[in-house]
């Protein structure tokens, strides 16, 4: 389909953007404009429409990017004046922002407005919890109300793209970017990209003052590298590439996503970033896409790194081609398509293509109605890190917390104990906000300490020490935690990784707490004092020894700037956890990459043995979580009855109506997940042992039951088959509903083939 075929699904109503009406309106006022422009652009300034260079006006995050060579204001402002230059990225500022653009709309020739773009990954200003946090809450509304706040404040920041959310499913506890998606499963992952696109780009169009252009990263399966290692090779079957690792993209485009990212990674042998097959033909041929691609930070320029091209002319012909319609950074795009195009090597329709992508998208942004968008400072001051999304920040961190170990019912604490809090992130600030934090506000960040005084009747009654490093140990460290033990009820001690272990190139080989804070757990437990672990972590973590062993475990995760309130809200029981694991936590690091929804093998492991030859598992452990996907207590205690079927027969074109009866015998409210998982039996490729169909939440009163009842439809059922096409097969199916992927009621239903 042509780039204008954005206008006919516009006007045919069935663009999936949200208002389409509204979006197709505005981009037909400005159909006639964008040919005008493309017909009267020159090759040179085509190319550069489809530069995009980090902004060197306003602050260059240095911290999360290298820099790059044409990082001097002067060259660029001479480069855009020329029509060099289409977009900046990394800058924000609505002061500056509009200097910026005046260079454009009013000093170079065609008066092209710029698009600007940023990482925004989980805030601009107010800082929400990590994307991974996040997913814990299983709340699609929240994402969304996170991302529509996140959205608001970098509108008002004179920046018109984000880059996320990231989309990609990841599996490997060891890939450092874990952090930023949403986990290991398929559905929530699903779930979360639509409502994190709807979210950025709202509601009312994306010319409302308040959206931003959503990009869906990193097409494609980017988390799916070998060993875990940052930016390596991916090697899988087409059925695991459609499975698993696209649907989440494809769910980000039926949201109205118009910019996709592409990837570092290879996949089977041809780089992302140079694949035809991901980025043409299932994306726009399969999908209808009709947004623009977006390299990665130099990632067609690694085509020659990857040796799939011969040099940065050769790489730039190969990635433009196969569908990367703008170049970030490496000004390949500027250089070569010129030339490129002079020999035929590149047909000028396909720049033309790219080209009109871009505008339409900027049309579509209102931004050839008002260029000057987000620039007014004084609307910048009063959304940006306004009272209303610090509220939400905090109210998202503690729907993140997940209650891993309760023993005895030593949560929540009592605001009246004396605590002993221990540990390098006892009293820590520089590890509350999670990777991907450019533009926070430090002077919000709110410590552990600082959100137990403020809990606890008598803040005196809180004695802090580190008693370790991150790393490495602290000279005199243990024994000033034991001093600081001594007259405590509770030892509570934030031990887990630093945000600079999680991220981007932060593979680790050992998903291990770190040996200092190991041995910190070690002398706390010969105290003899009861131990609450407060886990910050990026990652699923393999616990080990007395973290283990403590009567209570907590994942707090990176929960944005409110972290040590969002904390203590859950801990000291205002609010009770209600969040669930969406990774599954291992035995063993060796066990990696795992997920719930792994095969039986012909040889399936029982896992109540400890032993047992000949199966499918390690000798050290059993082919289980520790804690797995989906798992998390809360303060009640909630049982759930049997599963109650209308029939135990699903018809072809018909639904199922499943239910279950949870109670909490608790003396506490408990906010419960109910999950449902499905696994077929028999089928023409083997199927894995559970997938997750649906959740409900319900909150229950002490002694309070509730049924919660699901419907259940074939087109819920299918796989994709040999053919590489989605397939639905009746036969015989298991189904639980549970609270999570390794437990709950069980029961079997027959799927009936159509007449």
């Amino acid at each position: 389909m042509s780039g204008l075929g954005l206008l006919a699904l516009m006007g045919a109503g069935v663009f999936p953007m949200p208002v389409s009406a509204e979006i197709s309106r505005t981009v037909q006022r400005h159909r006639q404009r964008i040919e005008d422009l493309i017909a009267a652009m020159t090759v040179e300034e085509k190319a550069g429409q489809l530069n995009l260079l980090a902004d060197p006006f306003r602050w260059m995050p240095t911290a999360v990017n290298p820099l790059d060579g044409t990082g001097d204001p002067a060259r660029v402002t001479a480069m855009i004046r020329e029509g060099k230059v289409g977009s900046l990225f990394n800058g924000i500022g609505a002061e500056t922002g509009r200097r910026i653009q005046q260079v454009a709309v009013e000093e170079s020739r065609l008066k092209i407005p710029l698009l600007f773009a940023a990482d925004v990954i989980h805030g601009l200003s107010t800082i929400f919890p990590v994307p991974l946090a996040e997913a814990a809450a299983f709340d699609t509304d929240l994402a969304r109300r996170t991302a529509r706040a996140a959205a608001v404040e970098t509108a008002a920041s004179a920046v018109h793209q984000t880059y996320a959310p990231m989309v990609d499913v990841a599996r490997d506890q060891r890939w450092g970017r874990n952090v930023e998606g949403a986990g290991e499963d398929v559905l929530l992952n699903n779930l979360l990209a639509a409502a994190r696109v709807r979210g950025f780009q709202g509601d009312k169009g994306l010319d409302d003052r308040d959206a931003v252009l959503a990009t869906a990263k990193h097409m494609a399966a980017y988390s799916g590298a070998i060993g875990g290692v940052e930016y390596n090779t991916t090697d899988m079957s087409e059925q695991t590439l459609r499975g698993v690792y696209l649907p989440p993209f494809k769910a980000s485009v039926d949201a109205g996503a118009l910019s996709i990212m592409s990837a570092f990674n290879d996949v089977n042998g041809v780089p992302a970033s140079g694949s035809r097959k991901l980025l043409t033909d299932i994306l726009r041929g399969e999908w209808g896409f009709e947004g623009f691609v977006v390299s990665d930070y130099t990632s067609e320029q690694e085509l020659v790194a990857h040796g799939f091209a011969e040099d940065g002319r050769d790489a730039a012909r190969i990635a433009f081609n196969a569908g990367v319609d703008v170049s970030m950074v490496s000004g390949l795009y500027l250089e070569h398509l010129p030339s490129l195009v002079a020999s035929g090597e590149v047909s000028m329709a396909r720049l033309d293509e790219a080209v009109r992508r871009l505008l339409t998208t900027k049309a579509a942004l209102g931004l050839f109605d008002d260029p000057y968008r987000g620039t007014d400072p004084v609307r910048e001051k009063a959304v940006v890190g306004s009272r209303e999304h610090i509220d939400l920040s905090r109210e998202a961190g503690r729907k993140a917390v997940v209650l891993l170990k309760n023993d005895n019912q030593i949560l929540p604490l009592n605001k009246n104990q004396k605590i002993a809090l221990v540990g390098p992130f006892a009293d820590d600030v520089d590890n509350v906000w999670g990777p991907w934090t450019i533009w926070g506000a430090p002077e919000r960040r709110v410590s552990l300490e600082a959100g137990f005084r403020a809990a606890m009747t008598d803040p005196q009654g809180l004695t802090v020490a580190r008693g370790s490093g991150i790393e490495t140990p602290l000279d005199g460290g243990i024994e000033e935690a034991i001093r600081a033990a001594a007259n405590a009820d509770v030892i509570v001690l934030a031990i887990g990784e630093s945000q600079k272990m999680s991220g981007e190139a932060q593979s680790r080989t050992e998903i291990v707490v770190p040996a200092p804070q190991q041995a910190l757990v070690d002398a706390m437990a010969a105290t003899g004092k009861p131990m609450v672990i407060l886990l910050r972590n990026g990652r699923a973590l393999a616990l080990e020894g007395n973290v283990k062993n403590a009567q209570a475990i907590v994942v707090t995760w990176f929960l944005g700037e409110q972290m040590g309130n969002a904390v203590a809200d859950v801990l000291f029981g205002d609010h009770g956890p209600s969040a669930r694991l969406p990774i599954s936590f291992p035995h063993k690091s060796g066990q990696q990459p795992y997920s719930y929804d792994h095969k039986n093998t012909g040889r399936p492991a029982n896992p109540d043995l400890p032993i047992e030859e000949y199966k499918a598992r390690y000798r050290e452990t059993t082919n289980t979580a520790l804690y797995p996907f989906g798992y998390g207590l809360t303060y009640g205690e909630v049982a759930y009855g049997p599963v109650q079927m209308a029939s135990d027969q699903l018809a072809w074109a018909g639904t199922l109506d499943v239910a279950v009866t949870v109670i909490n015998q608790g003396a506490h409210v408990a906010e419960e997940l109910v999950q449902l998982y499905i696994h077929d039996r028999v089928a023409s490729l083997t199927q894995p042992g559970r997938l997750l169909k649906d959740f409900k939440r319900v909150t229950l009163r002490p002694g309070q039951s509730e049924t919660v009842r699901f419907s259940l439809n074939a087109r819920q059922l299918g796989f994709i088959g040999e053919d590489n096409t989605y397939r639905i097969e009746p036969g015989l199916f298991d189904l639980w509903l549970a609270p999570h992927a390794q437990g709950g009621s069980t029961a079997q239903f027959r799927l009936v083939g159509p007449a």
